[in-house]
């Protein structure tokens, strides 16, 4: 998948190093509640790092061990969302995402997310895709909650975020239950 139109106002389309600085002012911007949740914002405090992140996601790529992908809104990075660390030997892998708060409450990342599910289960055939998220991060949450994943437990302290642990919950769709 190098791009895919999910309606008339939202794409997903493979990060390129034109969008580092794009990236990078996004993050900036979202430093604050991204942090929050996700371990990565005190490792991402220039343009030069964001372009290293789309070099070594390329890579991935191009090995067939991952996808990251822009969420762009009307031709505007909104986010990402990324199969991380596809196993192929077991037919499975992991969604994660962040989006700008500026697009957060119109659905854009339960869409983007659909339409990637819709790609791990018809053009990957992999079997199973989880998402996990913080017990206390609901807006992460309320993503598989609404497509209809499976709440399948706790891990506990899975992600040490700064100065603490979290517990995460663990989400779970099969391809045989993907409507």
């Amino acid at each position: 998948m190098l791009s895919c139109k999910i309606n008339d106002l939202l794409e997903l389309r493979l990060l390129e190093n034109r969008h580092a600085e794009e990236m990078f002012l996004l993050v900036d911007s979202n430093r604050g509640r991204l942090r929050e949740w996700l371990p990565w914002l005190d490792n991402t405090v220039s343009v030069e790092q964001c372009r290293e992140f789309i070099r070594m996601s390329l890579k991935a790529f191009a090995e067939n061990n991952g996808l990251y992908l822009g969420i762009f809104h009307q031709g505007r990075l909104a986010g990402c969302v990324s199969l991380n660390n596809i196993d192929w030997s077991n037919r499975k892998t992991t969604i994660g995402y962040w989006l700008s708060e500026d697009f957060e409450g119109r659905g854009t990342m339960t869409a983007a997310c659909r339409t990637l599910i819709d790609y791990i289960f018809h053009e990957l055939l992999l079997n199973r895709v989880e998402i996990r998220a913080a017990v206390q991060n609901t807006k992460s949450r309320a993503i598989p909650e609404r497509l209809g994943f499976v709440q399948e437990g706790i891990v506990r302290q899975a992600e040490w975020l700064y100065d603490h642990y979290v517990d995460h919950v663990v989400y779970g769709m099969l391809k045989e239950e993907w409507a």
